[in-house]
């Protein structure tokens, strides 16, 4: 009997986020697309549905074990699988592999694997939930990787993106409403006159980074592109079925620290993407708030009750809300201002993405506040 497993990885830092998103607490322990629960909550609730608690894997930092398991206490404690450094996308799904292999035991081919992030926001979890459904099923029974791509709405630069073969492909048993096609190949972050020409050809999507295959299906492909990282995993899986963790460490400390678009996505050609239309959004930086979040009758994004006088298009977040600092901003246009217990943040909107140097220079000034 195959069993579906879900993998959330939960391992980013969220630097661009600062000063709320810190090394203890990423963007993912934060509420950045509206309502009352965090990212990380969202993403847990969307797929609820569709695996049991049990068949829930969160792949995180070894720092984070103590926020995740007090974020998620009906999770299962031995289903947290935590990093012992970091080595990107393809490092995290090689240790969640290996552990998972280590746990049902065999050769992967009776577990479909789901890859989701901790850190997206799906503006249509219904929807969401039939497309995983069918991005499992397409996995069970072709043999291929299958993605999501999202139907991009504007030239994002941001993004990479994922170039499909002009005709779509007949998979029985799959809604008439969600095409599938075989992908052509992955492309990196383009610059925005090739993201408009990615846009205007109807022939890309933007990578979800979400990915489903059947363990022995990876596997295999793995072993073909990217035959080190195979064996190591194999090794991992190995140390883990008898107990010996350090052993387990040391060996993931030898994976390189690629994205896993890099070590396998890019290489193999047995993937499939799944035309994806249910609202999403990568939440990569403060800007995104403009997109999921309320805006009032000047375009300004308000959190925390700060006062707004003759401003317009700016985005305010006073996190330790009004009683406890009072924030006001005068006579302004496309402003970021972010006030947490400790630090203030002021940058234009249109600048957010170089959060990050900043975030640089006070980790070389050894500040206590990243």
């Amino acid at each position: 009997m195959t069993r579906r497993v879900a993998v959330v990885m939960a391992g980013g830092s969220g630097e661009r986020f600062w000063p709320l998103s810190r090394i203890t607490r990423p963007k993912q322990f934060l509420r950045l697309a509206g309502g009352t629960r965090t990212l990380f909550e969202q993403a847990i609730d969307n797929i609820a549905p569709l695996f049991p608690s049990d068949h829930v894997f969160i792949a995180t930092g070894k720092h984070l074990i103590g926020e995740t398991r007090a974020a998620f206490p009906a999770l299962p404690s031995e289903n947290i699988i935590a990093e012992p450094c970091k080595r990107n996308t393809a490092g995290c799904l090689a240790l969640a592999a290996a552990y998972i292999l280590a746990r049902y035991g065999g050769d992967g081919s009776d577990i479909l694997m789901a890859v989701v992030a901790a850190d997206h926001a799906i503006l249509n979890p219904q929807r969401y939930r039939q497309i995983l459904d069918t991005a499992l099923t397409i996995a069970d029974h072709s043999g291929n990787i299958v993605t999501l791509g999202i139907n991009p709405t504007r030239p994002e630069t941001g993004y990479g993106y994922i170039e499909a073969k002009r005709d779509r492909i007949s998979v029985p048993g799959i809604p008439d409403d969600i095409p599938v096609f075989p992908v052509e190949r992955f492309h990196e972050k383009p610059n925005r006159e090739t993201a408009a020409e990615y846009v205007a050809s109807g022939r890309f999507f933007w990578n979800s980074g979400m990915f489903f295959w059947r363990l022995s299906d990876f596997f295999r492909e793995l072993t073909e592109v990217s035959p080190d990282i195979a064996h190591t995993v194999t090794a991992i899986a190995g140390f883990l079925s008898r107990g010996d963790a350090e052993a387990a460490a040391n060996c993931f400390q030898e994976l390189p620290n690629i994205s896993i678009d890099y070590a396998l996505m890019e290489k193999t050609r047995r993937v499939l993407v799944v035309e994806s239309d249910f609202g999403w959004d990568d939440i990569g930086a403060w800007d995104a708030l403009q997109r999921t979040m309320p805006k009032d009758e000047s375009g300004n994004i308000a959190v925390g009750d700060p006062v707004l006088v003759d401003a317009r298009d700016c985005i305010v977040y006073n996190e330790p809300g009004p009683e406890r600092c009072a924030v006001a901003v005068v006579g302004v246009e496309g402003l970021t201002v972010i006030v947490s217990e400790d630090a203030v943040l002021v940058v234009p909107r249109d600048r957010v993405q170089e959060v990050r140097k900043a975030v640089e220079e006070l980790k070389r000034r050894g500040a206590s506040q990243v």
